[in-house]
Parts: C-alpha cells; structure tokens; sequence
C-alpha cells in the first residue's frame, strides 16, 4: 500500500471513529440520571465527555484502521492482475448461479429441521460458486452466447474484444501497415511481459538483436500514434510460468481472444490448445495479385536469372518474377506474358517471357 492511500484510509478512519465516538458518548449521557449516577454536572460536562470519546475513536481509528483493511488490501492485490473480461464473466456466472438457488430455496425450506434450515443456503452458495466458475474460466465463450442472446452484433467493437500481439508480430513491423489501414477493428493487447521481453531484446548485446527490439519499439509507439486502432498495454499476466510464449497461449485462453504472431512454434501450440491465430504472413500471400498463364503485365527487369538468360523482377507485393530472354534488359521495364506460376514454401514464384504471346499478336 503506497503513503498517500495510506494515510488517506487513516484518516477516513480516524474521522469514522470520531464521529461514532462522539455519538456514543452522546447516547450515553442522554440515558436516564440514575443509570449513570458517576455522570454529573451541566451542559459543558456533557460536551466534554462527547468530545472526549470523539477523540478517543479517531485515535482508534487512525491507528487501527489500516491493519483492519490488511485483507481488503490482499484481495485487491489478486483482483488487480484478473483481466476485466474475467471479472465481468464472473459477475455473470454468479448470477446464473443465484437464479437457479432461489428457484430452489422455497422448495427445500419445506424440508423436516434442521434440513429445511440450512439447505436453501448451501445449495444458493453451490451453485453460485459453479456458475462463477465455469462462466469465467472461458469468458469469450459465455459472453459472446450472452451478446448473441441479447441481439447485439458480434462485429460491433467492444471493449472486450482484443486481439493479442506477440513480439514477433510487432518486430515484423507490417502490422502497423495493416491497421493504418482501418481492417482491424478489434483492440489490439499488448502484454507487460511482451513489452518487456521488447525491451530485453532492445538491449541485447548482439547488433542485430538490439536493432530488431529497438525496431519493435518504434513499431509500437507508431501504433499508439494511429486513429485507425486502439491500442492498450495490459497488466494482465500468467502465474506458473515464465515462457512468454505459453503466457500469450494461457491468457488467449482466459480472455477467449486470438493470437497475432509469425511465430511458427507458437502458431502451431496455439492451434493445438484450441487458440485462434492471426498470421500475418498467410494474409500477406493471401493478398498477393492472382495472375494467370498468359496474361500480361509490365515488369522492370532489376537483375540476372540463376539461369542462361534468364532475368529477374519483382510485383508491387514483393513477389519474384523470372523473365526468359531478360538478361540483356536489366533496369528497364518491359511487357511480359505469364508462362506459368510455382508456388513454393517461400511464397510465389512468377516465370514470364519477353513480349506478347502469339494468340495477343494475333490479336486474338
């Protein structure tokens, strides 16, 4: 507990035990004189005596007060790292708990004693324990069934919709590209422990490591800096373990959100634990212009071919293309017909020839 809540709850508490002090001194002596014959004299004595107990509660107070909230301060400790999305579902799954308990309590408290007594309670606090339970264990689950209940629009945008980002995902830097787009509509969570392992590897002594954290860095701040998406650093964390991947697939799991990497490894755990994930590079290839054998299209010619003549070019999106003939014509930009498309592990491969087909020639 910081100084300044501290002595705030301090005095909150001194000044509720003043205040019930100086009215139990009051009620005392308004009590009959012959209940209370040590209490004699006039009006100020009377005044005296109320201020005095007064004091002595704020003095209680003051001291005591923090100590009495030690509990309250535990439980705050523990409710502070629960993701809001948890606590909601856990409001939620109590309630659905206690409507079932009060249904049953009239029944059960026509039971023989002592059963009648105690059952409608045990029963109410069962169940409510229950519905708690397993409500909050999958949130997303039971509060997109309570949405879809109500009639409210699962594509709308909520608070409680996240999409979580993993660090190789923010390196990568294309996501910023993406959500200056506007295509994202969800809110993008960016754990502590992400940040930090950013942070970790901004500080690497190895060249190369260092630049990618410090990249990483800057892609966030340029984030943060977009009207298109919300962005949010998350205190939530994960207990019993420090693997930041298993984290990300854990509290995925517990707020019943996806996962944005380009991880493989972590692509591969999240889909095995039942985790949705948003790869970045399948969207790439998935964006790629589609082209067909014998279309057209012009290609600057930038470079030689593995092959005898053979010259090499590059889309808009990235993807190669290989010119038969384009050998001669490096760094100029010349029209093309498609030959055929291969598509390996590392994307798209494009082989094209010099000129129009004989059917284009033809006019036909």
């Amino acid at each position: 507990m910081n100084r300044r809540l501290n002595v705030f709850i301090r005095v909150a508490g001194a000044t509720a035990m003043a205040v019930a002090g100086y009215g139990a001194g009051a009620a005392l002596l308004a009590m009959p004189q012959n209940s209370l014959d040590d209490v004699q004299g006039t009006a100020l004595l009377r005044l005296l005596f109320a201020i005095s107990f007064s004091l002595f509660g704020f003095g209680i107070g003051y001291l005591f007060t923090p100590h009495l909230l030690r509990p309250l301060e535990g439980a705050y400790q523990e409710l502070r790292d629960v993701p809001p999305l948890t606590l909601t579902a856990a409001m939620v799954g109590l309630i659905i708990g206690l409507v079932p308990s009060a249904l049953l309590a009239l029944p059960l408290s026509f039971l023989p004693k002592p059963f009648g007594s105690f059952l409608p309670f045990i029963v109410a606090v069962g169940l409510a324990f229950l519905g708690t339970a397993v409500v909050a264990n999958n949130p997303g689950v039971y509060l997109g069934i309570l949405r879809s209940i109500v009639g409210e629009d699962r594509g709308s945008m909520s608070p409680s919709r996240y999409i979580l980002l993993d660090t190789s995902v923010i390196i990568d830097g294309r996501i910023a590209d993406v959500a200056e787009t506007g295509f994202i509509d969800a809110t993008l969570l960016v754990p502590r422990f992400v940040l930090a392992e950013l942070q970790h590897i901004a500080d690497s002594s190895d060249s190369l490591r260092r630049n990618r954290g410090r990249r990483g860095l800057e892609i966030l701040n340029r984030l943060q800096g977009l009207d298109a998406v919300d962005v949010e650093i998350g205190d939530e964390d994960v207990k019993g373990t420090h693997d930041v991947d298993r984290k990300l697939v854990r509290l995925a799991d517990r707020l019943g959100c996806p996962v944005m990497t380009n991880d493989y490894n972590l692509n591969r755990v999240a889909e095995i634990e039942g985790i949705r994930v948003l790869n970045l590079n399948e969207l790439a290839n998935a964006v790629k212009t589609i082209v067909l054998p014998g279309e057209i299209m012009e290609v600057q010619i930038i470079q030689e071919g593995k092959e005898q003549g053979q010259g090499v070019g590059y889309l808009d999106d990235g993807t190669m293309v290989v010119v038969e003939g384009g050998r001669e014509h490096q760094g100029q930009a010349l029209p093309v017909t498609v030959t055929r498309v291969l598509q390996t592990v590392a994307g798209r491969m494009i082989f094209a020839q010099l000129g129009l087909d004989s059917d284009v020639r033809a006019g036909r």
